[in-house]
């Protein structure tokens, strides 16, 4: 069989490699609000979704630029999160189209024993919560999102992680960067199904009662 590699390589030039690709769904799935869509890297994908181009998104490049789309809402974020020792703090995001369904990143090689989760990840020096999670969030799915109100803070392995609802603004889930072999778009009733590693269970809780 012949090798699938991602066509990104990984942050220290490695190329890497899928051990078992996953298939992009029809273009039919992109519009049916009751689909679920799959995209896969460089693969097809709309010109746009709820009147929002589909396209790819250049990187903002400074940490000005992430902090600009970080967004605002009208309740004041609560505090950080007190994060034990030997745990670390991260951010994420629960981008949420339109039509209701959510976007999720099918990690690498399922690392973590993921198969599908939300995006997120470990904050940078210098970057807050918020950009922390729109910066995670254009790396694991290739799509540009503004932030809106705090979702939850979710204790997990090793971190603390904060999510944050968002809305897709630009990019493309065909830019997915090399943590992330799929991104796929799923009506809320899929969640539990296909979000349904034990960490995420208060996230779709949270999306539930929203």
């Amino acid at each position: 069989m012949t090798d699938h590699h991602h066509p990104r390589p990984h942050d220290n030039g490695t190329v890497v490699k899928i051990s078992k690709p996953t298939q992009q769904t029809p273009p039919l799935s992109w519009t049916d609000r009751m689909a679920v869509a799959v995209f896969v890297p460089d693969g097809p994908a709309p010109s746009q979704l709820a009147g929002i181009a589909v396209q790819s998104a250049g990187l903002p490049g400074t940490l000005a630029g992430w902090n600009a789309l970080t967004g605002h809402s009208n309740v004041a974020d609560p505090p950080p999160p007190t994060v034990p020792s030997g745990m670390k703090l991260s951010a994420g995001a629960v981008i949420i189209e339109p039509d209701g369904r959510v976007w999720l990143v099918e990690p690498t090689n399922h690392y973590g024993g993921y198969h599908r989760s939300f995006p997120k990840g470990t904050i940078e020096s210098g970057l807050s919560l918020r950009a922390t999670a729109v910066k995670e969030a254009f790396e694991e799915t290739g799509l540009l999102v503004q932030l809106g109100a705090f979702l939850t803070d979710v204790p997990r392995t090793t971190s603390i992680t904060r999510y944050f609802i968002a809305k897709r603004i630009g990019g493309t889930p065909a830019d997915m960067g090399w943590e992330t072999q799929a991104v796929w778009l799923v009506p809320p009733s899929q969640l539990a199904l296909l979000a349904s590693h034990a960490n995420d269970t208060p996230i779709r809780a949270a999306i539930s009662a929203l």
